[in-house]
């Protein structure tokens, strides 16, 4: 394929790599499938502790040259890599859509979003500000600065194989840190092209050795990232399992976590939603990526007036869903990642039955013509009951549930009553029940929409959320602090040295 060609992927690729240099290791082989056709596209070598070794240790000493470079040139450096992925826009969007299964458009979709956060991170290495406060103690001055932590590893998940990882390291290199990424096994070529896309652009640029690193792998790989003393901070994208494991083991060394974890989106549409714009949210919410985004809907909340409508329409909209090869643009709706994902989906729809859910839209796995790989699915609706267990638990996969609820309160209630705690969303026109929703009383989340999904985040806002979400934040905002260390700074301009809170200490 042209676009494996572009982007220099070959056969077999080492998984390791310092920047420019790919490290030998003698991990065993990762192959990649893509779950469009079930056929191998290329195969990774996996690190070993050998390689992580030189990965962490031509790191370190990056650090110590990449950290007095200025922000601005550093951002200008991140400036260049946004060029480079515009250039490589068509061919990265096209290996995501492959690899990983999802619509080319969101495909495309992703790259962009490592574009906007270049955008965003170069603005951002000008802009990297302190506080100055008034000192109690005469001809003193205070004020705080921000400085770089170090090492910031990231592990990243299949289902944003490249946008994720951009979100981390564009914000972290600005800030003067070097950064190493374990991405997901199951779409390591995704990492391999953006490690060579990086690349170039640092060897152009003299940028040292060690400012990006790689490290493929399984799980063992993130677990070393988690225990070594040298990764100051660790960003973790992923579900909310493995998220607790990172966090123990970091918070046992006293280190730093950023935590991405599941998501139990909810939808509320009120009886005052304007209905067709309530129906096209909870529609890409629920099947965009077939159901596979920590962001994806997986409630809908909806008032008794409106019930019967919203599920007529919904029911009628997915009809006209296209099920096939991302690659056409035609689909909307890809594979599920793999056929380990396919058996999760299955086994949460007969845990639906099984607690006496009603399907309205049938689940089932597709065969035939196109659907060799086994990873097609049904996205399908099932009316539950807030207390279900299953609705409860994130399912990654195109699964909607539909509840039903009086008063805002209740919906609300609902909307709150699960672990999770990422995004959520009110469908309505009427002021009030916005404001409510969106005030102390309302979402507990860390994204709260009004009239729009809960999937499709910008880049110029925090994202992240709480509970089991982990409290993280990346990309806009001030998410930035997150990858550095505040220091506060006392300057004594005076002949004399004067003690705070006014006490003496004579001889």
């Amino acid at each position: 394929m042209e676009f494996l060609k572009q982007l220099k992927i070959h056969q077999t690729n080492s998984g390791t790599s310092t920047g420019s240099k790919w490290v030998s290791s003698d991990g065993a082989a990762i192959q990649s499938f893509s779950p469009v056709n079930g056929q191998p596209i290329a195969s990774v070598m996996a690190t070993d502790k050998g390689a992580y070794e030189k990965t962490i240790a031509e790191a370190q000493k990056a650090f110590l040259h990449w950290r007095m470079w200025p922000a601005p040139r550093r951002g200008e450096i991140v400036r260049q890599i946004g060029e480079a992925l515009r250039k490589n826009k068509e061919h990265l969007g096209r290996l995501v859509s492959y690899e990983m299964g999802k619509s080319l458009q969101e495909g495309f979709g992703e790259v962009q979003e490592m574009i906007d956060i270049c955008d965003l991170a170069v603005g951002l290495s000008r802009q990297l500000n302190g506080l100055t406060m008034h000192s109690e103690r005469p001809a003193h001055r205070m004020y705080e600065q921000w400085h770089p932590l170090g090492i910031v590893g990231i592990i990243s998940a299949f289902n944003f194989p490249v946008a994720v990882w951009s979100w981390n390291s564009m914000i972290a290199w600005v800030c003067g840190n070097v950064c190493v990424w374990k991405p997901s096994e199951k779409v390591s070529l995704c990492a391999v092209a953006c490690q060579q896309i990086v690349a170039e652009v640092f060897e152009k640029n003299n940028v040292p050795e060690g400012v990006s690193g790689l490290l493929a792998g399984h799980r063992e790989v993130g677990e070393w990232l988690a225990h070594d003393t040298r990764v100051a901070l660790v960003s973790a994208t992923g579900s909310t399992r493995m998220g607790k494991a990172v966090g123990a083991a970091v918070a046992q060394r006293l280190g730093r976590s950023l935590l991405e974890l599941g998501g139990n989106n909810a939808i509320i549409i009120s009886e005052n939603a304007d209905l067709d714009i309530a129906v096209r949210g909870a529609l890409f919410g629920a099947v965009g990526t077939a159901g596979q985004r920590c962001t994806s809907t997986r409630r809908l909340i909806i008032h008794e007036k409106v019930y019967d409508a919203v599920k007529r329409k919904l029911v009628a909209a997915y009809k006209q869903l296209k099920i096939g090869d991302p690659l056409d643009e035609r689909n909307h709706v890809g594979p599920l990642i793999d056929k380990d994902a396919v058996a999760l989906y299955l086994q949460a729809v007969e845990e639906c039955r099984n607690e006496g859910c009603n399907f309205v839209v049938e689940p089932g796995v597709l065969k035939g013509d196109g659907y060799e790989s086994g990873c097609y699915v049904k996205p399908c609706i099932a009316e539950a009951e807030p207390g279900y267990k299953i609705v409860q638990h994130e399912t990654f996969a195109p699964l909607l549930y539909l509840l039903k609820y009086k008063t805002i309160e209740e919906a609300i209630e609902i909307q709150n009553g699960v672990p999770q705690g990422l995004s959520s969303a009110i469908m309505t026109l009427n002021l009030r029940e916005a404001e409510k929703f969106l005030s102390h009383a309302g979402s507990d989340c860390g994204i709260a929409n009004v009239n729009i999904g809960t999937s499709g985040a910008e880049i110029g806002g925090a994202f992240g959320g709480e509970k089991e979400t982990g409290g993280g934040r990346e990309s806009g905002s001030d998410a930035w602090k997150a990858y550095m260390r505040r220091q506060t700074n006392t300057i004594n301009y005076s002949g004399e040295l004067p003690l705070a809170q006014g006490i003496k200490f004579d001889i």
